[in-house]
């Protein structure tokens, strides 16, 4: 075996080595408080899109070289101080809820993956912001539906509340509620400490009322005691006594002077309970006082902050419904210009059409006439010549005359009688056709004749009426 084969063989078995070293190197294990998160080219979820990270707690895995890389998640917990202020309540009241949270990164595999997308990458204090905006929000939703009583009296369910709805957001990137815990809560109106005095005075005087009943109970058996035993100490000295005259005179003043001395005793004693008795009501009375000035005071500033409220409210409609009036205005005046716009350019175009339709008439009427401006005019007028002889004969068509009375002495001038004139005239007061035309500008076409400077118009109509005999007026019917 030569030199050459030998090297070869070496530096096959180097470049194993260092591929045996390089795999090794690439199989990472997790420790108990970390999450390893995988990402590159990780395989596919279920749906078959790309999944963006393999999740791992706990054990190990290979990290595929230039496919794939890790980090790790710690799961150590976060401690939050979430101090809010002013949380409206819903009582609207404003109260202070300082308080801590504890929240890690969940084990779960489904919130392990939004912590994977969400989360990593971010340093501590960027995951406590984004985790106490979040609690700072859930936290005014919760306050805003209990009120004091049950924030304050009952912790076990308000604390069940903001568990319940803060973790529910919190999982949706990664995380998870471990514990919390609310230091105190106050008020800047003074309601729960109100509420504490009230409490308080209700429990001293709940204890006054118990030791003045023990008192009380304690001298009552005090004296059954005394009184059985004078009943036994009489019975004894008065068997005693039986043959001892001086001795029961001593026995008897002993007895009136201890009996004096026994009620001098519970005279002080049924005293001494009575005062005691009364301050604990003068203390009850006072405490009351202060509860009912603290509850006028609560229910003060809830009708101030509804009256506020209301004010508010009511302000907002009648903006809101000014300028829903300005915008309805503005639209139906935008409606009645487009509407008057449409009509006059519709006119315009009705107008436009009625002219190009009368010059393409009058364009066909000339070019029928050969061309020939007079020609067409003449047509035009031989069609027209009809109506503009109704148009005369209607002028005078309508004059209504009951009775025309003549008298005609007979007097003829050119051959006319009077009557004759009279109708004469009143065919003459419809202008002619000649003059019509003049009027508007022009010559009445040659083709209808000419008027002769000197000629005069006879109307063949009037004719002379026959003469009475006699030279009397004569009544004519009534023309139509």
């Amino acid at each position: 075996m030569g030199f050459e084969t030998i090297a070869f063989i070496c530096v096959g078995v180097l470049v194993a080595f260092m591929l045996l070293l390089l795999l090794l190197s690439r199989y990472k294990k997790c420790p108990s408080d970390k999450i390893m998160v995988i990402y590159g080219k990780v395989g596919s979820n279920k749906d078959g899109s790309a999944r963006s990270a393999k999740c791992i707690h706990g054990g190990a895995a290979f990290i595929v070289p230039l496919f794939q890389a890790y980090e790790f998640l710690d799961l150590t917990p976060i401690s939050i101080s979430v101090d809010l202020k002013n949380a409206l309540s819903r009582q609207n009241i404003r109260i202070d809820v300082p308080s801590r949270f504890t929240v890690g990164i969940s084990t779960e595999p489904a919130i392990m993956q939004n912590a994977a997308e969400r989360l990593l990458g971010l340093k501590l204090n960027e995951i406590q912001e984004l985790s106490r905006d979040i609690i700072f929000g859930q936290l005014r939703l919760i306050i805003a539906t209990m009120d004091i009583e049950e924030i304050n009296t009952d912790r076990d369910k308000f604390l069940e509340a903001v568990s319940r709805n803060v973790e529910s957001e919190l999982k949706k990137i990664g995380l998870r509620l471990i514990n919390v815990n609310v230091t105190d809560i106050s008020d800047e109106s003074g309601y729960i400490e109100a509420l504490g005095k009230e409490a308080a005075a209700k429990a001293i005087n709940d204890a006054k009322k118990n030791v003045a009943e023990r008192e009380r109970d304690g001298s009552i058996g005090q004296s059954h005691a005394n009184m059985t035993e004078r009943i036994e100490v009489s019975k004894a000295n008065s068997e005693a006594i039986e043959g001892e005259n001086n001795a029961k005179m001593a026995i008897a003043m002993s007895n009136a002077s201890l009996r004096e001395k026994e009620a001098e005793a519970q005279r002080i004693a049924t005293t001494a309970e009575k005062i005691q008795a009364a301050r604990a009501l003068e203390e009850a009375y006072a405490a009351e006082q202060q509860a009912e000035a603290a509850r006028s005071a609560r229910e003060k500033a809830t009708l101030e902050a509804d009256v506020i409220i209301g004010a508010e409210i009511e302000k907002r409609k009648i903006e809101l419904e000014a300028e829903a009036a300005a915008e309805q205005i503005r639209r139906k005046a935008k409606g009645d210009a487009d509407a008057i716009y449409a009509k006059m350019a519709a006119e315009a175009k009705g107008m436009e059409e009625i002219l190009t339709r009368q010059a393409a008439g009058f364009e066909k009427i000339v070019s029928a006439a050969g061309g020939d401006a007079n020609a067409a005019l003449k047509l035009m007028i031989a069609d027209k010549l009809e109506d503009l002889m109704r148009v005369q004969v209607d002028a005078i068509k309508n004059i209504k005359i009951d009775k025309v009375t003549v008298w005609d002495g007979g007097n003829a001038k050119d051959g006319k009688s009077s009557t004759a004139n009279f109708l004469s005239g009143l065919m003459q007061s419809v202008p002619p056709l000649n003059e019509v035309f003049a009027m508007a500008g022009m010559q009445l076409p040659e083709i209808l004749g000419k008027k002769l400077p000197d000629e005069t118009a006879e109307d063949p109509a009037a004719e002379p009426l026959a003469e009475p005999a006699d030279n009397t007026p004569a009544t004519q019917p009534a023309l139509a």
